[in-house]
């Protein structure tokens, strides 16, 4: 009984204070959010961040983010004790952690741009941001457990800055976006210079119980300059610039990988099987084309045990597109053989098959007019394949080229094995 009015009157002090903060200028409200910034640069070594890729992690994870969404209204309570959602099924969603001692204190998720797109994309329009250069990645699911809740962002500030770099080094991730309760929109925006999607908030966000949300995105290119000119010169722990820029900290585990792959998957066909068929019930309520998207992305007979059963008329179902399961962030120059024998053009290849490939070239190529292509496809593992243009996908900001490789080398062909054939990030660390 005490425990609960004393929850309540602080539930009631902070209502309060909002509505006080919330009647002050905007300038003089974000000078207020900065100046409760508490970044640690050297937090301690009991602190560990890293990927959740084991079923304990995971499961104290959804534990937390059940907990957390239960008590703010963001969803019903789930008789498993957990929040799992398709998007966590899918390879190209990485949930990060943070311990203390072991257990888990603080959970992320990010979501990348893939066939089920983004959760907050059933209720805002993210045209503008798919017309800009560079990939993007939804933050979702983001809980601290409550124990860890008001040590002045001791948790919340080293996940903030694993989500940063794991985004810009790995996750090849150019914008954030983010769908939040309107009380917290401003934190994102006075502290990490986030940008509202749009000027109203949505009266009700189905992927949170119907509650309010603001969507918002951020720039992770242009994050650096504006962060600079927010908290350079301020004193280390309130300087977020220098906390997510320069500063490197040792509690921060970031995958191991042979190949220049920017997706962590984790899911094996058992923890599939546990997450969403036994604990929860996600794969048994899926339309019929989510079904065979599915089936599409884990399409490994390792898998088809775990997997909802298949439409009995997949006939009726709409066409599914080209699914590729990995894709990569590789360096590569292409050789042609034609017009000038010193002309090399610098690729960033972006996907890969075993007979061919997609790559951004860094100015106009000419279409069916074969070269050599040396690509680096990990540390110390190179290729060097016939190639030939036959493809132009072309927008304001970009130019994407489809390529035919005539004949791998073993290099390639490796690669690709390893790709097709891995089921976790396991099966693709550094040799």
């Amino acid at each position: 009984m005490k425990k609960t009015l004393i929850s309540t009157s602080k539930k009631f002090l902070h209502a309060n204070l909002r509505r006080v903060v919330s009647q002050l200028p905007r300038s003089t409200r974000f000078s207020i959010f900065r100046s409760m910034v508490d970044c640690d640069p050297q937090p301690h070594p009991r602190l560990q961040l890293k990927i959740a890729d084991t079923q304990e992690e995971l499961e104290a994870c959804f534990s937390i983010l059940h907990d957390a969404y239960v008590s703010s209204g963001f969803m019903k309570p789930d008789p498993s004790g957990l929040r799992v959602t398709i998007y966590h099924a899918l390879p190209t969603t990485t949930t990060l952690c943070a311990k203390v001692d072991g257990q888990v204190v603080g959970t992320m998720s990010l979501i990348r741009d893939g066939v089920f797109g983004f959760p907050l994309q059933s209720v805002f329009d993210l045209t503008q941001v798919r017309e800009k250069t560079g990939n993007i990645a939804e933050i979702s699911a983001l809980a601290v457990h409550p124990a860890f809740r008001q040590t002045g962002g001791a948790i919340l500030f080293p996940l903030m800055k694993f989500m940063y770099e794991y985004c810009t080094t790995y996750f090849d991730t150019r914008h954030l976006v983010i769908a939040v309760n309107p009380n917290r929109i401003e934190m994102y925006e006075s502290l990490l210079h986030f940008e509202r999607l749009q000027a109203n908030a949505v009266d009700s966000y189905d992927f949170a119980n119907g509650a309010p949300a603001v969507g918002a995105t951020l720039d992770l290119q242009r994050a650096p300059e504006q962060m600079r000119a927010t908290y350079g010169g301020k004193p280390a722990r309130k300087n977020l610039h220098d906390y997510f820029i320069n500063v490197k900290l040792p509690n921060i585990q970031l995958p191991t990988r042979r190949y220049f792959t920017t997706n962590d998957p984790v899911m094996t066909p058992q923890m599939l099987d546990h997450f969403f068929n036994r604990r929860c019930q996600v794969f048994e309520s899926l339309e019929d084309r989510k079904k065979l998207l599915l089936h599409s992305i884990y399409d490994l007979r390792e898998y088809r045990s775990a997997l909802p059963r298949m439409p009995a008329n997949p006939g009726n179902v709409h066409p599914l597109r080209k699914h590729q399961r990995y894709s990569l962030k590789c360096p590569g120059v292409l050789q042609l053989r034609a017009g000038d024998p010193g002309e090399a053009f610098r690729l960033r290849v972006i996907e890969v098959s075993l007979h061919g490939f997609k790559a951004e070239s860094d100015r106009p190529l000419p279409l069916h007019w074969r070269g050599q292509a040396k690509i680096e496809l990990g540390a110390g593992d190179r290729s060097s394949v016939d190639a030939e243009a036959v493809r132009l996908d072309h927008s304001e900001a970009a130019r994407f080229y489809g390529f035919k490789v005539t004949e791998p080398d073993d290099a390639w062909r490796n690669c690709v094995q390893a790709l097709e054939q891995g089921q976790t990030h396991f099966d693709l660390q550094a040799a």
